[in-house]
């Protein structure tokens, strides 16, 4: 499992070399860098340095660093392509024994509404351990404990193993129904008989129900770290779910020997106590369980990288889309401006029209007439003095030629 600490200088401290920073060299071990952080971080904790504001400044720095090397991926691209490569994927703790009543309220708030706030364990806590001072409750293969522990506080419980157990691998989980906020803690024994922080895994809300677990399964095992999510939600809404698969982070695996382990319990409730049950398992009674678990990781993982090649290519066709969609309001304007041109070039097409470009007063309606036309002689009685009574009419043509075939 990996261990999750406090990570982020503040943004004023130039950073240093992680290597400068914990004192260790570029080909130092896991457990040389792990002895170097534990060392360091006790001695610039802020609990024991309350009123000196560089300790808590470099107790950022040495977490920063740790989380940087204690990473075998963030520690190799680090090496290949120093802080840019990794400082996306940075986040930062907070220790809650560190801050007033005014902050912590504030932090309690972004917690409860969805903002991912890492703490770091209390100084005292880990002290004790060191220094072997705590109390460690029998946690029997099998059986779970349920208790309360305070904020900042931890309980310890010791898991013993036989050959056969430690052959087949155990899980210790630890759950809450009323949606408590804890770390599940694992300690190495300490050359001095005290207990060293090894492991650290945060509770992780799923439904109505919070848990963390550990798993010493002999393979692989991955935790899905939603602060990843959380994170790209925040930057990029759309690519959140493309990030989605991001969280499965592989942790960190111990093999664990016969004898007794150590594991704890902190509380990380902002304001009260955490209720809390911790249960050890031998994995040999849950084979096919582990089975499907090495199975349905195997899927997400390859599902992670489709999710990465499909991105690129969502990309691709989104920018068209954008593109076409553009055009498609371009030409829609474009066609809807055309057919108005058209349909003003049709309405010229008047009787009215024509007469204005010739100058003619059509203001006096029916009495107008057009250029070029003649009054008929035979419309007005009077006209050129003549009687209308000399004309033709129509009904009496041909007349006499009838009369006479009558005759």
């Amino acid at each position: 499992m990996r261990s999750k600490k406090m990570e982020g200088p503040s943004a004023s401290t130039m950073r240093r070399d992680p290597y400068e920073v914990l004192c260790v060299s570029r080909d130092s071990t896991d457990q040389e860098i792990k002895t170097a952080y534990r060392k360091l971080a006790l001695k610039y904790h802020p609990d024991k340095n309350g009123s000196n504001p560089e300790a808590s400044e470099l107790f950022k720095e040495v977490a920063y660093s740790y989380s940087i090397l204690s990473d075998p991926e963030k520690r190799r691209q680090y090496d290949s392509a120093g802080f840019e490569a990794i400082e996306d994927s940075m986040d930062m703790e907070i220790d809650l024994s560190n801050l007033g009543t005014v902050n912590t309220m504030f932090a309690a708030l972004f917690s409860k509404l969805g903002v991912p706030i890492k703490t770091t364990i209390s100084a005292n806590v880990l002290e004790e351990a060191l220094n072997g001072t705590v109390t460690v409750r029998p946690l029997p293969i099998g059986t779970s404990v349920s208790g309360k522990v305070d904020k900042q506080c931890a309980h310890f419980f010791g898991v013993t193993i036989s050959d056969e157990q430690a052959e087949s691998g155990i899980v210790v989980r630890v759950t809450s129904t009323s949606q408590s906020k804890f770390k599940l803690l694992y300690f190495e024994q300490d050359v001095n008989g005290g207990y060293g922080l090894a492991l650290q895994e945060d509770s992780e809300k799923t439904g109505k129900v919070t848990s963390a677990g550990m798993y010493f399964l002999h393979f692989q095992v991955y935790r899905m770290d939603s602060t990843v999510n959380a994170l790209a939600i925040a930057k990029d809404p759309e690519s959140a779910f493309f990030k989605r698969l991001e969280g499965l982070q592989p942790c960190e695996v111990s093999e664990l020997k016969a004898g007794t382990h150590i594991f704890a319990v902190y509380g990380d409730n902002f304001f009260k106590t955490a209720t809390y049950t911790i249960e050890a398992l031998c994995a040999k009674s849950y084979e096919d369980t582990s089975e499907k678990l090495k199975g349905v990781e195997a899927q997400i993982l390859r599902k992670r990288n489709e999710l990465r090649q499909f991105e690129a290519e969502y990309r691709q066709a989104l920018a068209h889309f954008q593109e076409v969609t553009n055009r498609y309001s371009q030409e829609k304007q474009s066609v809807d401006e055309l057919l108005k041109q058209r349909d003003s070039i049709h309405a010229s097409f008047t009787v009215t029209r024509a007469l204005n470009s010739l100058g003619v007063n059509l203001s006096n309606g029916s009495g107008s007439k057009v250029p070029g036309e003649t009054e008929s002689p035979y419309e007005d009685g009077n006209s050129d003095g003549k009687d209308k009574s000399g004309k033709k009419k129509w009904f009496n043509l041909n007349m006499r030629g009838s009369d006479k075939k009558l005759g």
